[in-house]
């Protein structure tokens, strides 16, 4: 069991409240805030100890976790009047959002020596979250990782060190990346074989049974897009936002990569004509009427 004795989580939506809920159920000592009175309503229903304000919730905490939108929020939310100064010097800020790992290291320089930044951003969507099987690619010092381990233990199947502060956050745009461009392949692959006369049931079946096989076909394709239910519980605009970030993280190292900004353009594209709050495999829909 961690030695944190108060646990600020900033952030309690589709994803957070769930991840919440699994670290109070692990006997961990859970204080939530969400800027949203609904959020925050919901949380307390499933028994988290809710407050009305984030200075509150921060306020003697030894570890903060942040899940929000965005890098920029995490800095207004952790920055903003100096709240991080109403945690306790030396406390853990396990960044969980997804961000750019620019905003990441900047957001670390700003908050040392006080806090100790630990980006550990997650992968699975909010059924993963709420089975507390994760996946969360971890940032950071080696002492901070370790002493955050219990928490990312008890969110997750799988913890990835994956190097120095903002390593984490580039690795979730560069697996987002992958995800969305497989996305976009096996909505293609059925929109062509369909118009050849192929049943799309049959495509999905032979997709993964051959080398063909990604997430979409094995997770989203049946199950979210060929039912017409659309309810994957992520969302479109965050999609196109994680891959942006890889193509902007790509675009600050000098590397052209041709294929991530074809991606990239495709999924903001599509959040432009059908919106940021759609589900993700509404793409399928955008797809479909770009391919006539």
């Amino acid at each position: 069991m961690t030695e944190f004795k108060r646990i600020a989580f900033i952030g309690l939506g589709q994803m957070g409240l769930p991840m919440a809920k699994n670290l109070v159920a692990g006997g961990f000592p859970v204080i939530g805030f969400d800027a949203y009175e609904q959020a925050r309503v919901a949380a307390a229903g499933e028994g988290i100890e809710v407050v009305s304000s984030l200075n509150e919730a921060v306020e003697g905490a030894d570890c903060i976790i942040t899940m929000l939108p965005n890098g920029k929020i995490v800095q207004d939310a952790v920055l903003g009047g100096h709240a991080f100064l109403k945690a306790n010097a030396g406390a853990v800020l396990l960044e969980m959002s997804s961000s750019a790992p620019t905003d990441t290291r900047v957001l670390s320089d700003k908050v040392s020596p006080h806090l100790r930044v630990v980006d550990a951003p997650v992968s699975g969507g909010v059924k993963r979250a709420v089975s507390g099987s994760l996946t969360i690619m971890a940032g950071g010092e080696a002492e901070a990782l370790n002493q955050a381990m219990p928490v990312l233990d008890c969110l997750a199947s799988g913890v990835f060190a994956c190097g120095p502060v903002g390593a984490g956050h580039a690795m979730k745009s560069i697996n987002n990346f992958v995800s969305g461009a497989g996305v976009i392949a096996a909505v293609e692959a059925v929109t062509l074989g369909t118009a050849f006369g192929l049943s799309a049931d049959t495509i999905i079946d032979v997709l993964n049974a051959s080398s063909g096989k990604n997430n979409a076909t094995d997770v989203k394709m049946k199950q979210f897009v060929l039912s017409g239910t659309f309810a994957s519980g992520f969302a479109l605009g965050l999609m196109a936002k994680d891959i942006g970030i890889a193509a902007e993280l790509a675009n600050d190292l000098g590397l052209n990569l041709s294929g991530l900004k074809q991606t990239s353009t495709v999924w903001n594209e599509a959040a432009e004509a059908i919106g940021n709050g759609a589900d993700h495999t509404r793409i399928y829909e955008f797809l479909a009427k770009s391919s006539v």
